[in-house]
């Protein structure tokens, strides 16, 4: 079997106990590369290498010693992919809202706090039509401007542009109000 091709191979055609035999003497020597190579993840990386070297053997010769180049090769390359992959992609972490001390109530939540139902409902008469469904999408029904936008036939800058000018009405009326309850 050294350095010739395996007796019961055909030109394209892979022999699976060859596979096995090549499988078994060498995915422990690649798995150790590519752990010391510090990948993601070996062992999937592992099994990514023979499943391309699979339909390779077939046309391989060089027996072992050829698998084993051919095997080591696929490894290098996959690192190398990850390595270049992980370089364009930013590591990714965790957020904690627990931690993040920008975090205080929206408008929405602050209005919703104290206001009745009853004057909420007073308040929102008071908006355009536009503003009225824009506060009840966005806040109520607590959709994304874009799904709001789209629901409406709006631009996603309109939708902010009709939610923030609602938002800023409902302030100037919240102070009167409460001096109109005094």
């Amino acid at each position: 079997m050294q350095g010739t091709r395996h007796e019961a191979e055909r030109p394209g055609h892979t022999d699976d106990g060859f596979f096995s035999v090549v499988y078994r003497e060498l995915s422990p020597g690649v798995l150790s590369y590519l752990r010391s190579r510090g990948v993601e993840d070996p062992e999937g990386l592992t099994q990514e290498v023979f499943l391309a070297l699979y339909p390779k053997l077939g046309d391989l010769s060089g027996g072992m010693k050829g698998a084993k180049s051919l095997a080591f090769s696929i490894a290098h390359a996959r690192y190398v992919d990850e390595h270049r992959r992980r370089l364009k992609a930013p590591p990714c972490t965790g957020y904690d809202p627990a931690a993040d001390s920008r975090c205080s109530d929206s408008a929405e939540d602050q209005l919703l706090a104290v206001e009745s139902s009853a004057s909420v409902t007073s308040l929102l008469s008071t908006l355009q039509r536009d503003q009225q469904e824009v506060i009840a999408l966005r806040v109520v029904a607590d959709l994304s401007v874009e799904t709001t936008a789209e629901i409406m036939g709006k631009s996603p800058g309109a939708i902010k542009q009709l939610q923030r000018r609602a938002l800023c009405r409902l302030r100037k009326l919240i102070p009167s109000r409460r001096e109109d309850q005094s």
